[in-house]
């Protein structure tokens, strides 16, 4: 099943590079991208912290370095774990290796996040959707090779119900 998704997004990838990739006027156009107004923005992490200063959730000067920090080691495992192994020829082997080492990288998120409510405590900011994005394609990487025991923590499944209960997303669930 996973490795299915990969093989449909790199189809959906191949469809927009070859049709749309250079005609939307994109400093470095690729895939994800913003337009807002003028602004016209590509890389994940550049979108994602617009938004956060645009919407107000971005984090205090205080929180910055702390909240850069989770944000990047959440990238790692996503870019470096996860798709790097997903797009491997040698999947198989290497899958039980990540799907044993998840566990623990986990647990070191929920420590990091601690009592919350948000990663920065009762402020939201846009590094939440971060680490929720990334835990949620953890989970159904877990549960397409049968392991819901990386998800036992009781810390980062109810943060990830904090998240999916914000007015907006728990609509947007919903549908």
């Amino acid at each position: 099943w996973y490795q299915r998704r990969v093989r449909d997004s790199r189809e959906l990838r191949k469809q927009w590079f070859e049709d749309t990739k250079f005609s939307l006027g994109l400093d470095f156009p690729n895939l994800p991208y913003l337009i807002d107004g003028d602004v016209k923005l590509t890389m994940f992490t550049v979108i994602m912290r617009y938004l956060g200063r645009k919407l107000d959730m971005f984090p205090e000067d205080k929180d910055l370095v702390r909240c850069e920090l989770l944000e990047q080691n959440l990238l790692d495992l996503k870019i470096v774990r996860l798709e790097y192994i997903a797009y491997d020829v040698k999947f198989e082997e290497k899958k039980d290796e990540l799907l044993e080492t998840l566990p623990v990288r986990l647990t070191e998120v929920a420590e990091y996040i601690g009592e919350g409510p948000y990663a920065m405590g009762d402020k939201i900011t846009y590094v939440d959707f971060i680490i929720y994005e990334i835990l949620d394609q953890i989970k159904l990487f877990s549960l397409s090779f049968s392991r819901p025991d990386h998800f036992s923590d009781p810390r980062i499944t109810e943060y990830m119900k904090r998240i999916e209960n914000l007015p907006n997303l728990k609509e947007w669930f919903e549908s």
